[in-house]
């Protein structure tokens, strides 16, 4: 059996229903793209706050400048390397300050900031070119670094990084 429906409902405006399509259309993309902002180039001021963070990180990695990483790492900060070992706050300072490690370059891509409350987690790509006990350690990394609020400052607790694979 075949309903014989009308080519419009009765007393529908095509403009309206038109519109209305087109809203939810657009509704439906937001939603799927979760807290995606309209207008990209004004980031929140969260956002700006940690990518203010990493950028004075980066810049202090290349200069050897334990005393950024001494005010932006909190007390509890735990790095995982790329090979897997494991560095709490007072052993990664103390490979800053010894020289074990030495970065002549690096430079960071393809954020991603998650906000939730109090905390964040920041993923980015960096391009490094360094040593690390001698050994060279250049190339694409991925990052994974997690923020918590104290008071009114951002700390990173935690940063984990795995070598990309080059293909």
């Amino acid at each position: 059996m075949v309903a014989d429906f009308p080519a419009k409902p009765v007393g529908a405006d095509p403009m309206k229903t038109t519109f209305l399509a087109a809203m939810l259309a657009a509704a439906a993309i937001c939603l799927a793209h979760g807290d995606a902002r309209a207008d990209s180039h004004n980031p929140d001021p969260v956002e700006k706050a940690l990518l203010k963070i990493e950028a004075d990180l980066v810049g202090a990695l290349v200069r050897s400048d334990v005393a950024v990483f001494e005010r932006h790492f909190g007390d509890t900060f735990s790095f995982i390397g790329p090979d897997g070992t494991v560095q709490n706050r007072a052993e990664w300072v103390a490979d800053m300050k010894s020289g074990a490690l030495k970065m002549a370059s690096s430079a960071n891509d393809e954020f991603k900031i998650q906000v939730h409350g109090n905390a964040a987690v920041v993923t980015y790509r960096s391009t490094d070119k360094g040593t690390y006990n001698g050994m060279d350690i250049s190339g694409q990394y991925r990052w994974t670094d997690v923020f918590v609020k104290k008071g009114n400052r951002w700390l990173v607790v935690s940063s984990q990084g795995t070598l990309i694979q080059k293909k």
